[in-house]
């Protein structure tokens, strides 16, 4: 098998390897095309905006417009290296390929740590909804069942994750759309039984910027965080029947649906409900929202739909995090059992991944204090890291393709290379923002503790290959 042309450092994935032969090639179109579409959907817009609004009022909008900017220049510059070489290691294999194995692993493990960290995160919020349905019942072993049966429909094919995936995203992307049309009729005020509320929710309450800049900011940060999970589909792709395709199609969509999807129903909430209504952060904005409509079980309707989207989640981090795990093993990054492969699964890598994602649940009963916070905090800004080194390997990586295999190059980067650095100069922005602020600041620094450490591991490991 012929090495990669692109000037690849010892270690690096070839081109044909990087399409991961020992996995099971089941997802189909239609899979992949959910999965991007209701991948966009995550447990952070339904879960996690409410805290944002508090924070930002009415210009929560403003805060996701700018992320959802930046994640849409994220997800073009992925698309594009990922059309090029589809990888089950998605940026991990890119990063690899155009920094060196160092970077790889370093954005590869720390993504992995997120991901099962984000499972055992996603498993007590879905407990939380079912114990609040059925009061009495052990939120952990609603978090157990819900690990079991993840786990046993990852070990099992990858047409399950894709079975699972899809109509998760089809009752999301519904549910979603529907709540969409209903707020717009609502404040437009055809909504039978509802009067329009106008502006009085953006102009009244301290104004759009009730809290002023710093209230922007933390609304910022929020949304920013909202957004993680949409590398799935890249990572998705590579065990799809037409990876190339499917990456394409995911990325070039990906505006429309970042727009209405995030961006929409800010908008719709902030208009409906008063952005300082303790409803917004206890029930959640889309609970609230549906309650001041007054339509009946509307808002149980919703918690329904949040369950899904928790439920969802933790599907796609498990998915996710086993294929992360099982490419570095594959790069000769990891424990060689990892990456063991049956019957198209890498099911010592599912396992792991659960087993770590268990114990975090764990660690939030036993040690809520100070290790679960700990772990919480040094994951708190991996997304802006792997971000990052995406920004920089498609930096390295375009010169190389357009000169040594232009075809490759089935999805561009708008404007390359200003949009690329507009994206990067965004990235230290929100870094800096980060610093600002004392609740982030303790994220940035534990963030940053665990990357270093990685990258050193990375190095000596590249270097003590490179002797070899």
């Amino acid at each position: 098998m012929s090495r990669t042309t692109l000037d690849a450092p010892p270690g690096t994935p070839d081109a044909d390897a990087s399409l991961s032969p020992g996995l099971n090639h089941g997802l189909k179109q239609r899979h992949l095309s959910m999965i991007a579409l209701g991948g966009v959907i995550g447990a952070g817009l339904f879960v996690g905006s409410g805290a944002g609004i508090a924070a930002a009022g009415p210009s929560i909008v403003i805060a996701y417009a700018v992320s959802g900017l930046l994640v849409m220049l994220v997800m073009r510059m992925l698309g594009e290296m990922s059309a090029a070489y589809p990888s089950s290691g998605s940026f991990s294999a890119h990063a690899e390929r155009a920094i060196g194995p160092w970077a790889g692993f370093t954005s590869g493990w720390s993504f992995w740590v997120l991901l099962c960290t984000a499972v055992g995160l996603e498993g007590i919020g879905a407990a939380k909804i079912v114990t609040g349905w059925l009061p009495g019942t052990p939120e952990w072993a609603w978090v157990a069942l819900f690990m079991v049966v993840f786990c046993v429909a990852n070990l099992a094919a990858v047409k399950n994750f894709g079975e699972f995936e899809f109509w998760f995203a089809a009752l999301k992307v519904g549910a979603i759309s529907l709540f969409l049309v209903l707020g717009v009729l609502a404040v437009a005020g055809v909504l039978p039984g509802t009067d329009s509320p106008g502006v009085s929710h953006l102009t009244g309450e301290g104004g759009f910027l009730p809290n002023g800049s710093e209230g922007l900011v933390i609304g910022l940060l929020a949304s920013v965080f909202a957004y993680g999970g949409l590398e799935t589909v890249t990572i998705a792709a590579a065990e799809s029947e037409n990876p190339v395709k499917g990456v394409a199609s995911a990325v070039r969509t990906a505006m429309w649906r970042i727009a209405l999807f995030y961006i929409g129903s800010m908008a719709v909430i902030v208009t409906l409900v008063p952005w300082d209504s303790k409803a917004v952060v206890e029930k959640g904005p889309y609970v609230a929202a549906l309650d001041q409509l007054g339509i009946p079980g509307a808002g149980q309707l919703m918690n329904v739909v949040v369950l899904v989207a928790l439920l969802s989640a933790m599907n796609a981090n498990i998915y996710g995090s086993s294929r992360i795990a099982y490419s570095l093993v594959e790069r000769g990054q990891g424990p060689k059992a990892l990456g063991r492969v049956t019957s198209g699964v890498p099911r010592v890598a599912v396992l792991a991944s659960c087993v770590f994602g268990f114990v975090c649940v764990v660690l939030s009963y036993w040690r809520p204090d100070d290790v679960f916070p700990w772990l919480l905090n040094m994951i708190g800004a991996v997304i802006l890291v792997v971000w990052m080194f995406i920004a920089v390997s498609q930096l390295r990586m375009r010169r190389r393709v357009e000169r040594e295999a232009p075809e490759k190059l089935v999805v561009r980067m708008w404007l390359f290379p200003v949009l690329t650095w507009v994206a990067l100069a965004g990235m230290v922005a929100i870094f800096v923002l980060m610093a600002r602020e004392p609740d982030t600041r303790v994220q940035l620094y534990s963030t940053g503790g665990m990357t270093l450490f990685l990258a050193a591991v990375g190095y000596a490991w590249q270097k003590a290959r490179a002797r070899a």
